[in-house]
């Protein structure tokens, strides 16, 4: 009898393994087509504030990765949006073909890859014809990998900026990205409004922002904004759009409900796993200003968790616990 264990993996742990731009990006692309093709499950996150004055919020999600075939529990608690040392989330994998529990583990740095990789696949997918620069809104961690995962991504992007203000988040912008790219330019801008107009691909991961609140309406001809559920988005940007999509309808309508009109639920024309696979367009001509709400989906969690799983198993990090003894 194969008694159950669990791998449990702490942020320490898993800090210093390498796992490049190159392979989380390839293995969050593989995530969304298996979901397109209905090999996975992505049911809507669920999300709850907590009633007692703390400015405290909790999700969870659950989803299989038909792909891994794994299923992964994702829990994520914030005490105050503005501090980042009562945050925690974790992410438990179950493995499906065996029936055995696979890990416990921090998902601090699943989170912090997954989303740049969607970030960089959206920017892929949704610029216009002859895109040539990119702009970063925000320092913290939703945003720190974003450049050089773009950069990975689209290598003839030839100019690459973005917008901070707290000095740790800009030095460790500024350092990650060149850990990547030694040699290439990286700008740092002041006006945020001018900023946008001047930028074919627009990514805002601010919080509580230092700038005025970004809109599509701002953006070049073709040019796409991608929020990654920032509060520095205009609750008008995704009306104000020519195009719209969402990662996930169902999410928008969880965390992006202050994008609703006063009609009614905000819509979209696409979501994003059916245009990766081509069931629909990115925009309808080069010319429109794209809005593209990006959710971090489960699904995408789960393969950048098992692998960094496995490479710290491989390096005989953390510990195995037999719970259910």
């Amino acid at each position: 009898m194969i008694t159950p264990e669990l791998h449990i993996l702490t942020r320490t742990d898993l800090a210093a393994l390498e796992i490049g731009p190159g392979e989380v990006i390839d293995a969050v692309r593989d995530a969304y087509v298996a979901y397109a093709e209905g090999a996975s499950r992505n049911p809507t996150k669920m999300m709850m504030t907590v009633p007692t004055g703390r400015d405290a919020v909790s999700y969870s999600m659950l989803g299989f990765d038909g792909a891994l075939q794994q299923v992964g529990f994702k829990t994520s608690y914030r005490q105050g949006t503005g501090n980042p040392d009562k945050y925690y989330t974790t992410i438990s994998l179950y493995d499906d073909k065996t029936g055995l529990p696979f890990a416990f583990m921090d998902c601090h740095r699943v989170g912090g890859s997954r989303t740049p990789a969607t970030t960089a696949l959206i920017a892929e997918a949704c610029a216009s014809e002859g895109a040539r620069s990119a702009l970063m809104i925000g320092t913290g961690r939703q945003g720190l990998n974003t450049l050089p995962y773009l950069a990975t991504r689209l290598p003839h992007l030839e100019k690459l900026r973005f917008f901070g203000t707290h000095p740790d988040g800009v030095r460790a912008t500024v350092e990650t990205f060149h850990e990547y790219f030694p040699g290439r330019e990286l700008e740092r801008v002041h006006d945020v409004p001018a900023a946008v107009s001047d930028s074919d691909i627009v990514v805002a991961a601010s919080g509580r922002a230092a700038h005025p609140p970004v809109k599509t309406s701002w953006l070049k001809p073709g040019g796409v904004l991608i929020s990654v559920s920032s509060k520095g988005v205009d609750s008008s940007s995704l009306a104000d759009a020519d195009y719209a999509i969402a990662t996930n309808e169902g999410q928008l309508g969880v965390t992006g409900s202050r994008f609703d009109t006063a009609d009614g639920a905000a819509g979209i024309d696409a979501e994003f796993p059916d245009v990766l696979i081509g069931r629909k367009p990115a925009r309808r001509g080069q010319a429109d200003r794209v809005f593209a709400f990006s959710s971090g989906m489960v699904i995408t969690d789960i393969p950048v968790a098992h692998a960094l799983a496995h490479k710290a198993i491989e390096a005989g990090l953390g510990q195995k616990v037999r719970l259910w003894t």
